[in-house]
This record gives C-alpha cells, structure tokens and sequence, in this order.
C-alpha cells in the first residue's frame, strides 16, 4: 500500500469513527466514571480500529457501530483494572469525574452531554458492581443493547448475559429509586437546597435534608479540609456544608453558577476563573428533600470544567458575599 493510499484509508477509518465517537465516549464513560481513562480507551479502540482498515478494506466490515462498541468495551473491561487499582490509594471517598455542561442556557454544548446521562448518583451505584455486570447494565439499562447483542460484544453466550442482567438490575433497584420526580421539581428542590446551602441557612438546610441524608467530599487529597469518609446523618451533614458555606462567605472570589452536570441540575463554584467545586443533589423519589449531596474538589477531576461568557458577565453567577 502506498503511503498516499495508507493515508486515504486511515482518513477514512478516522470519519467513520468519529461519526460514533459521542456514542462511544457515552458508553465508555458510564463503565469508567473518568474522562481521562475514557479519552485514554477511545485512543486505544482508534487505534485498533485504524489497524484493522489497514489490514482489510472498510467495506469488509459489514456494521462499523457494532465492531467499534465491541471494541470500545473491550478496551474500557481492561482499563476497569487498571482504575481499581487507583482507587486503591485513592485519599478519601472516590466520586465520579463530573460531566458539566458548560453552557448556560440549558442546551448541552458537549456532545457527550447529548448522549445517554447517567446521574453522579447512579455512576456511585454502578461502582459496586463487577466490571461485566456494569458493562451489561450500561448496554442493556441504558442504551438498550438486546441480551444477544451484548453477549458478542463481551463475547459471552445469552444466558450468561441474562444472569449478569439480572444480578445488576437487582442490586441497581435496591439501592436506586424507580421513579424520581419531575425535572422541574427537582430543580426547584435542588435550587432550595444550593441557596440554604451557601446562605449557612440551617433552618433551611434541615428542612430540606433527609434525615438520612450521605454527603461525599472528594478532593482526592488536594483540597481542605477534606473528609476521609462519607458523612451520614442530617446533623452532621448540616455541620460539614455549613463548614463549606464559611469558607464561601470568607472568599470573596468564589462563584457560584448553576450548570447541568451528568444531566441533572447542580451548582458550580469558581474560585476566579478556575473550577473550584461542583455540588450535586440526589432527591428522594418524591423530590421534596435531598437524599444525597455529592461534592467534588478535586481539582484534578475538574480540568474539562471551563466558566461560560454569560458567567463572567454576571449573566448566570451569584458572587460570594
């Protein structure tokens, strides 16, 4: 093969995969829970897929979506050790990196945003299930991937599949409400919540609260003070998000904006025009108190998040009194 033709061909395989990239970026993401290590895959599959053009014409693959998520999963079941074993050293609880949509009117600028979301809350979930499991209950739960199909894509037979299926949705729905309210309600909710929050309201903040509210901190070391484990209860979650509010009202160059993050509505702060902390609220099912507070500070899980025009305007950001 020529280098003019070898370039042709790898120009070709490289359209065809960036035609799936967000789908693939989607997928990839809701097993690993990190943008880094999904940027890292995809590279990966890129690369396979690209070898595989080059040893035989593009049009001998007869369903270019269903070899690529084959081999995008593939690829993300390999990376899943190497996160784990991350997590081993991790300082402190480990959350999700946070997918924010960076821009302010509500219409996702990230394609990978356009996709199938998950909530921050449910990527907790999925964290203590198996790597198979999570991989069937990503392709089956969420982007509707039949039992037969999967099977070749982690090349399983059905009835193994189903029983992974299985295993997954049930410890999914133990700890996973069914229903969750309306989106406007729990944007309201959530909107309660940020102004008790910030404001050191603690009225507010126990109305709000369930009295088994979890909230998680991860600053992965890099922030203080930084909780080494969840904290549980209303009381003593009133007491670590006043401890947050404190720190807010002493910084005059904090910032808060509301964005969308992993689909559901949540506050960002800015610390000028760095990202300094994203807060997401799980509600319960009714939507009228908060279930769950997942607050990431880490700076190294933030670098995608950016300030919006209208933020730095004062368009859509409150400034720390």
């Amino acid at each position: 093969m020529s280098e003019t033709s070898g370039t042709a061909v790898d120009n070709e395989a490289t359209t065809v995969f960036m035609d799936h990239r967000e789908l693939l970026f989607a997928l990839v993401y809701n097993m690993l829970g990190s943008v880094a290590d999904t940027d890292d895959v995809l590279q990966e599959a890129w690369l396979s897929w690209t070898a595989r053009i080059r040893r035989t014409p593009l049009g001998t693959v007869t369903n270019p979506r269903a070899y690529l998520v084959r081999i995008a999963v593939n690829h993300a079941l390999q990376r899943r050790a190497t996160v784990s074993r991350r997590r081993e050293t991790y300082v402190g609880p480990w959350l999700p990196e946070p997918l924010v949509d960076q821009s302010a009117d509500g219409d996702p600028e990230d394609p990978a945003l356009r996709a199938e979301s998950v909530s921050l809350a449910m990527l907790v979930v999925l964290e203590s299930l198996t790597p198979l499991e999570r991989a069937v209950f990503v392709l089956n739960e969420v982007f509707g991937y039949a039992h037969t199909e999967i099977a070749d894509i982690i090349d399983r037979t059905p009835a193994a599949v189903r029983q992974l299926a299985h295993r997954a949705r049930g410890h999914v729905h133990a700890r996973r409400p069914l229903y969750e309210a309306h989106p406007r309600v729990r944007r309201e909710a959530t909107e309660r919540f940020v102004r008790a929050a910030v404001g050191g309201d603690i009225a507010a903040l126990m109305e709000i609260l369930a009295p088994d509210v979890t909230v998680w901190t991860d600053s992965g070391g890099n922030r203080k003070p930084a909780g080494l484990r969840p904290v549980r209860g209303r009381d003593k979650a009133v007491r670590l998000i006043n401890s947050f509010a404190d720190r807010r009202q002493g910084r005059q160059d904090l910032e808060l904006t509301y964005r969308r993050v992993n689909g559901d509505d949540a506050a960002v702060l800015f610390e000028g025009d760095a990202p300094y902390a994203v807060m997401v609220m799980d509600l319960t099912p009714e939507g009228d108190q908060v279930s769950g507070v997942y607050i990431v500070t880490n700076p190294e899980k933030l670098t995608h998040v950016h300030k919006d025009e209208t933020d730095e305007q004062g368009g859509q950001g409150e400034q720390g009194e």
